[in-house]
């Protein structure tokens, strides 16, 4: 392979625009969860003997029920099953129709109005590709997932920021947004319960999205990933309100609600013509998911126990955690939502003060081996996930404390 003076590749001008160009792989920048792992690595160097107290993951932590483990063991040995899905099997469709309806009370067409993907991600990737062109914009609500914005900017498109802040109950200004933003916007990301906030939408708040989606053109998309993990009442589907799916589309992931991170399996659900879209686009993009897995999906999605189980341990978890964080200064109060615990970010310890969320992760990661995830987009927040390694009650109480001692040590101040 032949090289410039610079080392750079022959083809190093070649690359596009949307990932560089000329520059690609030259951006020194570093990713703020790369900086936590690459911390994290000094901190278990540099403190063999100290317990990393992990709070930044955010997966979780437990493997899939055993009976959807046993499904997968079973169909992954059926001839039938060893095949390209293209866009789902029917069974995996119908029980999403199935959960749906039992969960949220909203009926769904199984052939026209759910489509599988490969885990949420590649559907925030990809439905910006059947609607944005050079130019467009879409809504996207910050701090969050920011995939949808990334392919937006892939597609030609810009991203508007929506900050969410605690005033406004973490729900995005939509009336602050510029009239000039509103004619270009084609798409808006919403994200109920929202990561990394802990916020549940209100049936109120999903008719104003609905009301401005109808007044400006623009089609919603919202994220609801952590849709089972709601503690402030009965999960609320945006498509449980009236109007929703003529609007837009639901993206559901089996991740988050059922132990199954690592499967890559979820359903965008909603209007006939936006699910056709994406099933089009999908289409071309990949082969489907895996058929056994997609049966194991299914068999999850038809037992409401499961996700019942996840959400009552994470529940727990979160208490105990905002009584631990309480008691240490911070102003934690339990969330309604997500296995994420959103809190402001101290100003100072006895022997620094932090310019911002970063400063401080990166101080906790440091001095005392406690790690969590900093929010910088609407204000300075620490993020807290209840994903930690416990295999019992006792060993939950045990890290609690020991966060206590730790964080306790520094002396905090807000």
């Amino acid at each position: 392979m032949s090289l410039d003076t610079a080392g750079d590749p022959w083809f190093q001008d070649l690359f596009a625009e949307r990932i560089g160009g000329a520059n690609y792989g030259k951006d020194t920048k570093i990713y703020k969860f790369e900086k936590i792992k690459r911390a994290k690595r000094a901190a278990l160097a540099a403190h063999p003997e100290r317990q990393l107290l992990d709070f930044g993951i955010g997966e979780n932590d437990d493997m899939a029920a055993p009976i959807v483990r046993l499904s997968l063991k079973t169909e992954v040995d059926k001839n039938e099953n060893r095949g390209y899905a293209d866009n789902g099997i029917q069974d995996y469709k119908q029980a999403a129709a199935e959960f749906m309806q039992k969960t949220f009370g909203v009926t769904l067409d199984p052939v026209t109005e759910i489509n599988h993907a490969i885990g949420s991600k590649p559907a925030y990737a990809m439905l910006p590709g059947c609607f944005i062109n050079p130019g467009d914009v879409t809504l996207m609500t910050v701090p969050g997932y920011p995939v949808a914005g990334t392919h937006t900017r892939y597609f030609g498109g810009t991203v508007h920021p929506l900050p969410l802040r605690a005033e406004n109950g973490f729900f995005p200004d939509l009336d602050g947004i510029p009239e000039d933003i509103r004619r270009k916007a084609k798409l808006m990301v919403i994200n109920y319960p929202n990561s990394p906030t802990g916020a549940t939408a209100t049936r109120d708040f999903y008719k104003k999205v609905i009301e401005f989606a109808h007044k400006n053109r623009i089609l919603i998309v919202q994220d609801a990933a952590h849709i089972m993990l709601s503690y402030d009442g009965p999960p609320l589907s945006f498509l449980q309100v009236e109007g929703a799916k003529e609007v837009g589309v639901e993206v559901h992931s089996m991740s988050k609600g059922f132990n199954m991170i690592g499967w890559r399996l979820g359903f965008v659900a909603g209007h006939a013509k936006i699910v056709q879209a994406f099933a089009d686009f999908k289409d071309n993009s990949d082969s489907g998911q895996f058929m056994a897995i997609q049966k194991a999906a299914a068999l999850a999605l038809r037992n409401p126990q499961i996700a019942d189980d996840v959400r009552e341990k994470y529940r727990r978890r979160l208490q105990k955690l905002v009584k631990a964080l309480k008691q240490v200064g911070f102003e934690a109060e339990m969330p309604n939502g997500t296995y994420f615990l959103y809190v402001k970010t101290p100003k100072a310890c006895s022997t620094m003060s932090f310019a911002n969320a970063e400063e401080a992760s990166q101080f906790l990661i440091t001095e005392q081996s406690v790690c969590c995830v900093p929010w910088d987009d609407a204000g300075a927040h620490l993020r807290f996930s209840v994903t930690y390694i416990a295999e019992t009650e006792a060993a939950e109480d045990a890290l609690m404390k020991e966060t206590v001692g730790r964080l306790g040590a520094l002396g905090l101040r807000f």
